[in-house]
């Protein structure tokens, strides 16, 4: 019996194999736990239609993450914060208020779980931060800090 497996299994082979398995096995336990599905024209045509339709949007989305890139390559979010008497900022600039400077004063929305940024930032001047967009892909964001 032919079967497209629809999750690993362990000494058989992974996602998306094809696979000739004894009857009794495959319909039994592969079939019947849900691990894959009997390998007919049907099946094999609606699952390579799947597999086409989940690149075409993978690619979609690294096209819409590059485009994210360029466009943060040419900006600077610009955060104000109070200053105290010796000249340092009042606890630290956290990602939500970064992610949520870059959203009003460019409209780029982006999650602060994408910044890199391992310690808040605790001084004022320019600071240059990793984004990790996914796919691969990294961006730097350019902050400046302000003092009030």
């Amino acid at each position: 019996m032919k079967v497209l497996l629809t999750k690993d299994v362990k000494g058989v082979g992974k996602a998306g194999e094809i696979k000739e398995v004894a009857d009794g096995y495959g319909k039994n336990f592969l079939v019947g736990k849900g691990l894959a599905l009997a390998a007919t024209n049907e099946v094999l045509k609606k699952y390579e239609a799947e597999q086409r339709k989940k690149a075409a949007n993978e690619a979609a989305e690294i096209e819409r993450l590059n485009v994210i890139k360029a466009q943060l390559a040419d900006i600077k979010v610009i955060i104000r914060k109070k200053l105290g008497d010796t000249g340092h900022l009042f606890g630290s600039v956290t990602k939500e208020e970064i992610t949520h400077a870059l959203m009003e004063q460019h409209g780029i929305e982006i999650d602060k779980k994408e910044l890199d940024a391992k310690h808040g930032i605790k001084t004022t001047g320019l600071h240059d931060l990793d984004l990790k967009l996914g796919h691969g892909i990294h961006a730097t964001l350019h902050v400046e800090i302000k003092g009030e």
